[in-house]
């Protein structure tokens, strides 16, 4: 890749941020940065930039944020900015066919899973709740679907036993940055063969929403496992005691038969909270209670009583 080749890097969440400081330590010429606008966040509604647009001040680059990309204006900034490439990382939005036009060489696109497994918004966090052994990043040629474009590179990364998709995101992004480099360092010269996807095999991974994260007892307690390493940092696996939220962030399965109803608390020792799944039980190892304070289980029972067989639902 000509170091002179004019890049516009469009991104926007924390995963794209070390592919655009990559570019920068490889002395690519990334000539705009076009990320969403700012938005209101956390209880208190303030508005706050995302990521992208942090990094890119403090590299000096010139930064957009349009409220759309599918008018006529947006595509006029661009057309003017003449880009040879448009490198896109978890942008946020399907980028129209007239944007995607207007690179003199690609549009290239870094998602963070081996497509075609694992289109759409939310791979990582997919990857984990399913339990799956491997994830990795693609590299790819945008086109106008979702995900769906030629696959120029990709690289496997393997899933921990106690990955959660926090931990695997920051590897993920690492990885990614990586990825791009060698990607742009192939591309020009010819050594990457685009190959079609195999659109048979495509999985989608849908967004997760913050409701998503309730606890359903009734599923095996490895399953369960696999989804609250799934569901942390975000949403959080949840549960209740009543009207009060329980969010779990660390349990380990026990296998073990119970003729207690699922979301039961059994008996254990002293200093442990077991729950009755759908198979097998549920050793609760960190939560937090209504305090908003993450604790260790023998912290939090100290201060909070579940007897036996209380149901959380």
């Amino acid at each position: 890749m000509k170091k002179n080749a004019k890049i516009i890097f469009m991104g926007t969440p924390e995963f794209a941020v070390p592919a655009l400081k990559a570019l920068r330590k490889n002395g690519l010429d990334v000539t705009l940065v076009v990320t969403r606008p700012d938005r209101p966040k956390g209880r208190g509604r303030k508005v706050v930039p995302p990521p992208v647009k942090k990094a890119a001040i403090s590299l000096g680059y010139e930064v957009i944020q349009p409220a759309s990309i599918r008018t006529a204006e947006f595509s006029d900034l661009i057309t003017k900015h003449k880009p040879d490439i448009i490198v896109v990382v978890a942008f946020g939005h399907i980028i129209p066919k007239n944007i995607l036009a207007l690179p003199n060489l690609a549009t290239i696109n870094i998602h963070a899973s081996l497509l075609p497994k694992y289109r759409g918004p939310a791979p990582i966090q997919w990857a984990i709740i399913n339990g799956e052994m491997e994830t990795g990043i693609t590299s790819m040629l945008m086109d106008e679907g979702l995900d769906t474009g030629d696959i120029l590179l990709s690289s496997k990364i393997k899933i921990a036993p106690d990955d959660t998709s926090g931990t695997l995101h920051d590897r993920l992004a690492d990885l990614g940055a990586d990825l791009l480099i060698q990607t742009l360092k192939s591309f020009e010269t010819d050594e990457i063969i685009p190959v079609s996807q195999d659109h048979t095999r495509a999985t989608y991974a849908p967004l997760i929403k913050k409701s998503d994260g309730r606890i359903n007892w009734g599923i095996p307690a490895e399953t369960l496992e696999a989804f609250i390493r799934g569901m942390t940092p975000w949403p959080g696996a949840f549960t209740f005691r009543g009207d009060k939220r329980l969010i779990i962030f660390k349990a380990k399965p026990i296998i073990m038969d119970t003729a207690e109803a699922p979301g039961a608390v059994i008996k254990g020792f002293p200093d442990e909270l077991r729950v009755a799944t759908g198979k097998g039980v549920l050793s609760v190892m960190e939560i937090q209670g209504a305090s908003g304070k993450r604790l260790l289980i023998k912290d939090f029972l100290r201060g909070y009583n579940l007897p036996f067989g209380t149901i959380l639902s």
